[in-house]
């Protein structure tokens, strides 16, 4: 690789999120406009099917659901897996609990400011995003964002409940605000 691309698409916290829809493994159409939580919508992007790191989270987060509804925030995972390797995600990896949405373009990857990998292994898609985790409030402001660009590194559930804890009793303000 050569030179170096500076692309504008960093997300301001505190402004409102992008649109959003996809469909579920429930047969639904989800759009984030529509969603009405008590503080939070947990919209988590995941790289898909063949990440083993993917895997692990979700099964976490399926796990620790319960949890974040407790303090009023519902998720949904998300990644630009087709139907039937979300299906496979969702049966591969147990999950029972967690909403799980695919077909993510990668438009709307670009639109979120999600980092986008090419598949180099046999059982990569084309193209697909790399892992990130944003609080949308009712309103459709976004609050929070954990971005990344390699599928090593995920806050675990424990530590992000017990900051959404904190945020929550202290009336913390939404930080990241100013370019």
């Amino acid at each position: 690789m050569t030179g170096t691309q500076v692309t504008d698409c960093k997300l301001l916290m505190g402004t409102f999120a992008p649109s959003l829809e996809v469909s579920t493994l429930d047969g639904k159409q989800w759009r984030l406009a529509e969603q009405n939580p008590q503080n939070y919508t947990m919209v988590l992007f995941y790289r898909g099917w063949h990440c083993p790191f993917c895997q692990a989270q979700l099964t976490e987060l399926d796990r620790q659901l319960e949890q974040f509804a407790n303090l009023g925030i519902e998720a949904i995972a998300i990644s630009g897996d087709t139907q039937e390797r979300a299906r496979q995600s969702q049966q591969d990896w147990n999950l029972k609990n967690v909403r799980i949405g695919y077909g993510l373009s990668v438009e709307d990857m670009r639109c979120w400011g999600l980092y986008i990998s090419k598949g180099v292994y046999e059982n990569e898609p084309a193209n697909f995003n790399e892992p990130a985790i944003f609080m949308v409030n009712p309103d459709g402001i976004l609050s929070l964002a954990i971005i990344g660009t390699t599928p090593l590194v995920r806050p675990h559930f424990e530590d992000l409940l017990s900051g959404l804890d904190y945020i929550f009793k202290n009336n913390y303000p939404i930080r990241g605000t100013e370019f």
